[in-house]
């Protein structure tokens, strides 16, 4: 069953983040087989923080791992809900004295930026196959934008690529994730 969750995923961050892109430290991670896809198969909120902390304590005992994608398809399918409980996602870090030691970025198939539309393009650099918390490493991020340069073209490029893309051909590129059986 894992497998035809993280699946998909994989493809996602295969074809979409760094086949787009997106993210130009995602790559040399994926190529070095240092990205965990892990699937919760919590059904509620409390839970799936039991599992986040689960990983980040991994993280902190596993340095061959260099980044977690905790899948969670069975709880925060709601966007709202998601976003909400982003929150509880930093008060466990603060509570677990993570702060600045790892971040967490998100991703869901709805995801929808603050003072976007539903349907604008722009949305699709954080959806994907299934809700996600993207657990990175603070240091390593550091270290690989000090590398990177100018960092904070990152987004506006993003959304120009999205934009040219178009909602219908971002909708169709996603879907072809869940679908590909490859």
């Amino acid at each position: 069953m894992n497998d035809e969750i993280v699946r998909p995923v994989r493809q996602w961050v295969e074809s979409f983040v760094v086949g787009m892109d997106l993210c130009p430290f995602a790559k040399r991670e994926l190529v070095a087989n240092r990205v965990r896809f892990a699937v919760s198969d919590s059904t509620v909120q409390d839970q799936l923080l039991l599992d986040l902390r689960s990983e980040l304590e991994r993280l902190l005992t596993d340095a061959s791992i260099e980044t977690t994608l905790l899948i969670h398809p069975y709880v925060l399918s709601d966007f709202y809900d998601y976003n909400q409980f982003l929150g509880d996602v930093d008060n466990l870090l603060v509570g677990m004295q993570l702060e600045g030691v790892f971040q967490v970025a998100s991703f869901h198939p709805d995801y929808q930026f603050g003072g976007t539309s539903v349907d604008d393009a722009e949305n699709y650099t954080n959806r994907s196959p299934y809700p996600i918390l993207h657990i990175l490493r603070e240091a390593s991020l550091e270290k690989a934008i000090e590398h990177y340069g100018d960092v904070d073209k990152i987004p506006e490029r993003n959304i120009e690529k999205m934009n040219t893309l178009g909602v219908s051909r971002l909708r169709e590129l996603l879907g072809f994730c869940v679908t590909h059986k490859g």
